[in-house]
């Protein structure tokens, strides 16, 4: 039996030291799920192992429609889950699911209940816009750390967000159970401030770029933001180039101090009582994480 029990032990850690010189998209589902519960029994917080699972889609294909509702779904058939290519809000979800996850299965199902409004699955359900469906959504999982940051130097903007306008454009016509129209107001951090403020970042903070003009949508591209051996980092899932890579901080903030498109950025956080040393969410007490958030 002890003989067994080292055998395991031998197999997980050789996988989980193999698997930090992988790509997750080369990686099987049970080389996935040897490192996911590999890296649960490490003493590290979830965004130590955010950053440790982040790397794993480093050079990983861009894609913008990657993943779906399903097979069964009534409008979009693409898969729930693919390691093939990725686009910027899938790479943050499937990072955090990862992150509070500690096996294949429990990562599968948490990437739902972070995906879609109470994990039921639906294009109606779906998350998709960043600051009106997706951070209010995931309060269990992450808080807005805007003011916190930039302290006065913060800002706000305030926008109508329209589903039901959202599923006309793709061709929806069954209009029940969409929600309705909303007036939001949100923080953001200008971008000729962000250089002020770079050290009251933290690893794993997620960030979403917002349009400067448009009024029926704040977020164009969701980030995240990393201390690396390099110094610090943004680290997306980039249209622009194609791939998933690193961009220096202070480069990546430069390029946008002109910017006429965008106006800066929101700042997401996960919460502290989550963020703790060994910290995994199980599926199935989410509902109850909800429930002590609102």
């Amino acid at each position: 039996m002890k003989r067994y029990i080292l055998l395991v032990l031998f197999v997980i850690g050789s996988t989980l030291l193999f698997g930090q010189n992988k790509r997750i998209n080369k990686m099987s589902k049970w080389e996935i799920d040897s490192i996911l519960t590999a890296k649960s029994a490490e003493n590290l917080t979830v965004t130590e192992r955010m950053s440790f699972y982040s790397k794993l889609f480093m050079g990983m294909p861009y894609g913008l429609t990657c993943v779906g509702d399903g097979p069964y779904a009534l409008y979009d058939t693409k898969p729930q889950l693919t390691f093939d290519t990725t686009n910027c809000m899938v790479y943050c979800e499937d990072v955090l699911a990862l992150s509070i996850s500690d096996s294949y299965e429990n990562f599968f199902n948490n990437l739902q209940q972070i995906r879609y409004k109470d994990g039921i699955v639906g294009m109606k359900t779906r998350n998709h816009y960043t600051m009106a469906d997706w951070l209010p959504e995931n309060s269990w999982l992450l808080h807005d750390v805007v003011k916190e940051v930039a302290g006065g130097k913060a800002k706000t903007l305030t926008r109508t967000i329209s589903h039901k306008k959202f599923f006309q454009k793709k061709g929806i016509t069954d209009m029940r159970y969409v929600k309705e129209d909303r007036t939001i107001t949100v923080n953001y951090i200008p971008f000729n401030v962000l250089m002020d403020v770079k050290e009251n970042f933290r690893n794993g903070d997620v960030l979403a770029l917002l349009f400067r003009n448009l009024d029926n949508i704040f977020s164009a591209h969701m980030l995240m933001f990393y201390n690396t051996p390099n110094g610090k980092v943004i680290r997306e899932s980039s249209l622009s180039k194609g791939t998933v890579l690193d961009t220096p901080f202070d480069v990546w903030v430069a390029k946008f101090q002109n910017s006429k498109k965008y106006i800066g950025i929101a700042l997401m956080r996960v919460n502290d009582d989550i963020n703790t040393p060994g910290k995994i969410i199980l599926p199935w007490d989410i509902c109850s994480l909800r429930e002590k958030s609102e």
